[in-house]
């Protein structure tokens, strides 16, 4: 048996690594690409920075003004009666008669409310303007139509009667309710400016002979002259603004009277002690109670 030779050795070249993975990178879809991402938190950090100056301005101005308030108003307490002049109306110094009210509404109203009491005060200038320009209006209807002579007459009786009494029985109510969150001079405000309102609307309709330059007697007018006819519709549109404004500060001066602590039952409690804590009144009460002692003393003898 013949043993033949082992095959020859035939080297095998190395094979090559398998290349290495490199794992994919994946982007998180919640990530924004920062693209000029330094310049847009700059830009938005200046501006921060501003409101927070524009704020802080604002607040250090309010501060000012408050204190400045607050001084005035302590000044106003410490001094005694005497020192706080009034000032209204203004009127000249070598006037025999002096101003009978002090008003400011820049100390005395709250800021809130400033606003409002400056409108009704030239609402109140508004309506006196109003009947001004009624009597020139009832005066030129005088001259063209010498009947009108009552309305003339009752036109100056009520620019003399409406101008002061409006001033002190609506204007000067809803000045102290917002001075001094006072219920009773809210009620009697609403109370009073109501009936203001309902006379506003009667002269805007303009009745003859009632001295009132309306609608009606613009239009009469009208037909007895051109000139005269036009004055006393113009009139008439200025009752017409009038009656309306006067509806929407009633409804104005309402919703912020919702606003405020007032109601009913501390009218009815400010009135009592109004009436209790007047000296006349007292003394009336006292010369009554007296009196009916004395008389029921007598007839018991």
């Amino acid at each position: 048996m013949s043993v033949q030779p082992p095959p020859p050795y035939e080297a095998t070249p190395p094979s090559a690594p398998p290349p290495a993975q490199t794992p994919p990178i994946r982007t998180t879809p919640t990530e924004p690409r920062n693209y000029g991402s330094y310049g847009t938190q700059q830009s938005a950090v200046n501006a921060t920075t501003a409101d927070l100056l524009r704020k802080q301005e604002e607040l250090e101005r309010k501060a000012r003004e408050l204190e400045r308030r607050e001084r005035e108003l302590d000044s106003h307490a410490r001094g005694t009666g005497s020192s706080r002049q009034n000032n209204w109306p203004p009127l000249p110094s070598f006037c025999p008669v002096g101003p009978c009210f002090y008003q400011d509404i820049n100390v005395e109203i709250n800021q809130r409310f400033q606003r409002t009491v400056t409108i009704m005060y030239y609402f109140w200038m508004f309506s006196a303007g109003t009947l001004i320009f009624n009597l020139i209006s009832c005066l030129a209807l005088f001259c063209v139509d010498v009947q009108n002579g009552v309305g003339l007459g009752l036109a100056i009786l009520w620019l003399v009667l409406f101008t002061p009494c409006s001033f002190v029985c609506w204007y000067r109510p809803v000045y102290k309710a917002f001075r001094s969150d006072s219920s009773f001079n809210f009620f009697a405000f609403f109370f009073i400016f109501f009936a203001q309102v309902i006379l506003y609307v009667i002269m805007t309709i303009g009745i003859p002979g009632w001295g009132f330059s309306g609608w009606i007697v613009g239009l009469y007018a009208l037909k007895k002259k051109v000139a005269v006819g036009v004055i006393m519709l113009l009139n008439a549109v200025l009752f017409t603004a009038q009656a309306a404004m006067g509806v929407v500060m009633l409804k104005k001066v309402h919703s912020l009277y919702r606003q405020t602590g007032a109601s009913f039952q501390k009218a009815q409690a400010e009135f009592a002690t109004e009436v209790f804590s007047n000296q006349a009144v007292r003394q009336a009460a006292a010369n009554a109670t007296a009196s009916a002692a004395q008389e029921a003393f007598t007839g018991a003898r």
